[in-house]
């Protein structure tokens, strides 16, 4: 039997829960998301897993920067993930405009959650493996939160023009379909946390950081539509300028 370490003996200090705690509230939100879908209060639902997507970037970020990776946050993180962008997102879908070919549509559904629990455990068994280049600048396949963005976008589109009539449902099943393909394929996809912003570049960065915002503020919808079609062309140009990166 091993002896307890000291920090075990003492417990631990209330910030370094907190990144836990931030993965908590993204399941909280993930789950709500489904709830309000089921209610038909479509525009919650996605806001609250664009929130789940938020707090997956900082809850990995904060732990490291207090130095409290721990191996129960990293199971709670990839079972946070599965939920958030291979469940959540889907359900939502289906229940916003795929109801009248259920059938078709649910094959959808679990065809795009099957890619993405894939890819999480595609990341995790590559992220532990002593040969996992850490540092490098692309991972292999969209990462399950951008996957999780761009399978939403047929609901952005509605939510941003009023007025334009729903894509046919075939077509957004086939559009989940290819979402999913993305997930688990090798195509090298841009990471941003590796991207570095040289000194006489950073107050522009910080400008256009600040442009987003207030655009994602202001004109929510549209900027979600600029974005994700923004990302399908940095994943293009990666997948044309560079050769594939070691698995990720």
């Amino acid at each position: 039997m091993t002896e307890p370490t000291e920090q075990e003996e003492t417990g631990y200090a209330l910030i370094h829960l907190l990144p836990n705690a931030l993965t908590i509230t993204a399941i909280c939100a993930g789950l709500s998301a489904i709830r309000f879908g089921v209610q038909g209060n479509y525009v919650l639902a996605v806001q609250l897993i664009i929130a789940a997507c938020v707090l997956d970037g900082l809850d990995g970020r904060i732990a490291r920067l207090l130095s409290s990776d721990s191996k129960l946050g990293a199971e709670l993180d990839s079972l946070a993930d599965f939920l958030n962008f291979g469940v959540a997102p889907p359900l939502v879908l289906y229940f916003w405009a795929l109801q009248d070919i259920r059938s078709a549509a649910w094959i959808a559904v679990l065809f795009f959650a099957v890619c993405c629990v894939m890819r999480l455990a595609r990341f995790n068994v590559s992220s532990r493996s002593e040969t996992c280049d850490q540092d490098s600048a692309y991972f292999q396949g969209v990462p399950a939160p951008a996957g999780a963005l761009l399978v939403m976008l047929p609901m952005y589109l509605s939510f941003a023009f009023a007025d334009a009539h729903l894509l046919p449902s075939i077509l957004i099943c086939l559009y989940m379909v290819i979402i999913g393909l993305l997930l688990i394929s090798r195509i090298p996809t841009w990471s941003f946390k590796t991207t570095r912003i040289s000194r006489e570049n950073a107050k522009y960065f910080l400008i256009g950081i600040a442009v987003v915002g207030a655009a994602l503020l202001t004109f929510a919808w549209v900027t979600l539509i600029a974005l994700c079609v923004g990302y399908v062309g940095i994943v293009a140009w990666a997948w044309l300028d560079r050769e594939i990166p070691p698995n990720r």
